[in-house]
């Protein structure tokens, strides 16, 4: 029975989410698991430079996978024939596979998943699976979006993220060191999240955010980055429309990285597994990239005075 009076919860926000039209999902494991289902995928071949959530979705439902390498320009590396029930799991990492690309990938390999965790402003390219997760980019708790021409025939629930929600009000009112902790917690409960439809919580507040300011910051900060880091970056770099970061590669990353946080510039490693897991440790791209490539927050968080800190410290500390 509906209940009727008492106190207020959160209100309904206006509904213009960004991806109106495709498979709302809860995480983005799940968005590839909706996809195994649907499609009939037995195995697929996955990069090195990734983190471990595909392998581990992968192990927990009983799919095959195996890896592959990439190329200086995150491009896979694969000459192998797929068979029936075999796809090709490319990540778009930092938003560097153009459109261009993602179709020749599609007609050289025709079985291709594009993983846009990276690149949440491309839009979807006809004829290929893509992947886009939320709270890459946004301060929602989780949430997936998937572009598909199949249908997955069987009932989801829908998910209720309320439960998550601690790190993003805390950090809202306070630091993001202080609830640091109940972030990972939240991450490490996605491992065993079962595939959902995305809250109605998630869809809220997802259908509240300004788009467009947040393309424009995001682009505007990457552009000044660029202008200030373009000529020391061993990166060459395609310009991406709603840059996820700026990734800056420098020699001996794991130390700029440590004096960076003394100055509360908090540069993660996003996939540390790589490290222990990529091939031949230190001689591969992969371990080289993980390690080195330093992706520079230049999202709607932080304006332009912002990125002039962060140029400014390095510049001055990195001698360049």
């Amino acid at each position: 029975m509906k209940e009727i009076g008492g106190y207020f919860g959160l209100e309904q926000l206006i509904s213009n989410e960004y991806y109106k039209d495709l498979i709302p999902l809860n995480i983005g494991r799940n968005a590839l698991l909706y996809l195994f289902k649907a499609r009939g995928i037995n195995k697929i071949y996955i990069p090195y430079y990734l983190d471990g959530s595909v392998s581990d979705m992968c192990s927990r439902n009983g799919y095959n996978f195996e890896y592959y390498n990439i190329d200086t320009e995150f491009m896979p590396i694969f000459n192998k024939t797929l068979a029936d029930d075999e796809y090709l799991y490319i990540v778009n990492c930092y938003g560097q596979l153009t459109k261009r690309k993602v179709l020749n990938l599609k007609r050289q390999f025709v079985q291709i998943i594009l993983d846009n965790t990276q690149a949440f402003f491309q839009k979807p390219v006809a004829g290929v699976d893509i992947i886009y997760i939320c709270n890459k980019y946004f301060g929602v708790p989780d949430g997936a979006y998937l572009f598909t021409d199949t249908k997955l025939d069987e009932e989801l629930e829908v998910d209720v993220s309320g439960g998550r929600m601690t790190h993003i009000l805390g950090r809202y009112e306070g630091t993001a060191s202080d609830y640091y902790s109940y972030f990972t917690r939240n991450n490490q409960s996605f491992r065993t999240e079962p595939l959902k439809y995305m809250s109605r919580l998630t869809h809220n507040i997802l259908g509240a955010i300004d788009y467009e300011r947040v393309r424009h910051i995001r682009n505007e900060n990457y552009a000044y980055l660029e202008r200030e880091f373009g000529a020391q970056n061993k990166l060459k770099l395609v310009v991406p429309d709603g840059a996820f970061a700026y990734p800056f590669y420098m020699e001996n990353g794991i130390e700029i990285r440590k004096v960076l946080a003394q100055k509360k510039i908090y540069i993660p490693i996003l996939w540390p597994n790589v490290l222990t897991d990529s091939p031949e440790a230190e001689a591969s791209i992969e371990h080289d990239y993980a390690k080195n490539i330093l992706p520079l927050p230049c999202d709607q968080r932080y304006g332009i005075e912002d990125m002039e800190y962060i140029a400014r410290y390095m510049k001055n500390v990195f001698l360049f």
